[in-house]
């Protein structure tokens, strides 16, 4: 949960500010941020995630970790919960729970998450798009802003979408592969809805614990709809970035995942049910 923090600078430190936000391109907030942070020795654009793609794809579905615990590591993200029982949207400190009947609910403390990714969410930068047509043209424009294909970035997108496409995954026990899992995923279809997107891009050398590429999920301001990101399309986004430079990966100690054989997991494989810019997979 981000808190306001109301203060009062001297002119010669705001100078300094604006200069090196004009320089950098950061946001004075993120510099403010990454100052604090480094004083009182708190993590900043730091990645938190449990388990690995390899894990999921493989159909390890056990808790890991409570979304209670998850949410100390961050206000924004994704993932699943146990037994792959729908998707999860971390957005503004609250998580939500997107499940294949079409339903959306925020998940207790007490849930359990067997994957999931979270940032401390600060906008190192903000852009606006327009007349975005499909998912394509949405991360088509996202790799403009990246200034690398090495980096982490977590995106937080928001604006009123002409059309939304979403998929929720439906439950199933652990151990079924994820390929088999997602055969039976639900589709949604939402027009003129107000929404937000969070996800993140990974780079193709994260492959063997995250998945890859684009990975974004979507939930609309009434919290109504939800879901893994398929497609959509918009007059007008606000799209805010924020830059990953430390990632923290919490291993699962169950016995399942100890045991499992994820060394012929491959990014094809991850792809094939994950989907990319969602033709096919959700999680």
């Amino acid at each position: 949960m981000a808190h306001r923090l109301d203060t009062v600078i001297s002119d010669a430190l705001w100078q300094v500010l604006h200069d090196r936000a004009t320089s950098s391109g950061q946001s004075i907030r993120a510099l403010v941020q990454a100052a604090l942070a480094e004083s009182l020795d708190v993590a900043h654009h730091s990645m938190f995630q449990i388990s690995t793609s390899g894990a999921l794809v493989e159909g390890l579905y056990q808790g890991a970790i409570t979304v209670g615990d998850l949410r100390q590591h961050g206000d924004t993200g994704l993932g699943t919960f146990e037994d792959l029982d729908g998707e999860m949207i971390l957005v503004d400190g609250h998580c939500y729970q997107a499940r294949a009947d079409g339903t959306v609910t925020e998940a207790s403390d007490d849930a359990l998450t067997p994957f999931a990714t979270v940032v401390a969410f600060v906008a190192d930068e903000q852009h606006e798009f327009h007349d975005v047509v499909s998912f394509a043209d949405l991360t088509s424009r996202l790799d403009s802003l990246r200034a690398s294909d090495n980096e982490f970035i977590a995106w937080r997108i928001t604006g009123h979408l002409d059309t939304l496409r979403v998929r929720t995954a439906c439950r199933h026990v652990s151990g079924t592969p994820l390929s088999e899992a997602v055969a039976d995923q639900a589709v949604f279809d939402v027009v003129d809805v107000p929404a937000t997107l969070v996800g993140f891009w990974s780079p193709a050398y994260s492959q063997a614990i995250a998945i890859s590429g684009y990975h974004l999920h979507a939930i609309s301001d009434d919290r109504a709809h939800a879901g893994h990101l398929f497609d959509l399309t918009g007059r007008h986004l606000v799209v805010e970035l924020h830059r990953v430079i430390d990632i923290h990966v919490a291993l699962p100690s169950t016995e399942a995942f100890l045991q499992a054989h994820l060394s012929d997991v491959t990014q094809d494989i991850v792809r094939s049910v994950e989907g990319d810019g969602g033709e096919s997979g959700s999680v």
